[in-house]
């Protein structure tokens, strides 16, 4: 009998770097996302997604977003899929409040959450398999 792992349900966990602790982590990322954070949004997105998704693919539907200023409402939806993988808890605020109010510290907070998992986005999704 085959049983999917992937989509069980974890335990209540802490997010491992504040949210706007996050940039003093990865200066290199925090600087991407301050000029393209469409590049990190999409290497967030391909690693949650577990691939089913490209780096390329969602950072171009970002960037789509981005001219009618909705992006963030994308990016709120994979800050509650990775919260959900992980257990993580809905703070400082709402999912879709910490993307309106302050957008690069959610994507820098969630890159560097990736990485304290042993997940290193930018180096992409090939890398782990």
């Amino acid at each position: 009998m085959n049983i999917d792992h992937r989509h069980r349900v974890h335990q209540q966990s802490n997010w491992s770097v504040g949210f706007c602790h996050s940039c003093g982590e990865d200066p290199g990322t925090c600087c991407i996302t301050c000029f393209l954070p469409c590049v990190t949004f999409g290497q967030i997105a391909e690693v949650v997604d577990e691939g089913r998704s490209s780096c390329m693919a969602q950072g171009a539907a970002y960037c789509l977003l981005m001219a009618i200023q909705c992006q963030w409402l994308y990016s709120c939806l994979y800050r509650e899929k990775l919260r959900a993988k992980y257990g993580l808890p809905e703070e400082p605020c709402s999912d879709c409040c910490v993307h309106c109010c302050c957008e690069l510290c959610a994507l820098c907070q969630e890159h560097a959450e990736l990485n304290a998992r042993g997940l290193d986005p930018s180096k992409g999704l090939i890398y782990y398999y």
